[in-house]
């Protein structure tokens, strides 16, 4: 089983970052790039993409806890996938979000585990980049 996490500051207030975290019309703007996510229903998504293991779509679990400023998702037909995000105050107006990702089907360590890391990494840079447009387009 692998376990991964990451953090990153955030240009805008905890309730920006999880409208636009939680907003499954605009996660194609900052997910990894080979991972493509629609709405499909309550508490569902469709994702398809060269991450999303085998052929065609699939569906997963998604809820998004705004009075927790939390996201959880997991893959249906995939169980051993799953992650949460959630966003926290900082100070003077600025947020942190928090990453956390398993895959119990994967070792711990290697190359897959450097890849999942930096994929990590580059989604929350782009999510920052998604939060400051939002933040300049409001003003």
């Amino acid at each position: 089983m692998a376990e991964f996490e990451a953090s990153r500051g955030m240009p805008a207030e905890s309730t920006i970052v999880f409208g636009v975290a939680s907003d499954v019309a605009v996660m194609d703007r900052w997910l990894p790039r080979g991972l493509h996510v629609s709405d499909a229903g309550p508490d569902r998504v469709e994702a398809e993409g060269d991450l999303v293991p085998g052929e065609g779509t699939h569906e997963g679990l998604f809820r998004a806890q705004e009075d927790q400023l939390r996201v959880e998702w997991g893959g249906r037909d995939h169980p051993d996938y799953a992650g949460w995000l959630q966003v926290s105050d900082s100070a003077s107006g600025t947020s942190e979000v928090t990453v956390h990702i398993s895959l119990l089907d994967q070792p711990e360590g290697g190359a897959r585990a450097e890849e999942v890391s930096e994929l990590l990494d580059r989604s929350l840079d782009r999510l920052a980049d998604e939060v400051s447009r939002r933040v300049e387009g409001s003003g």
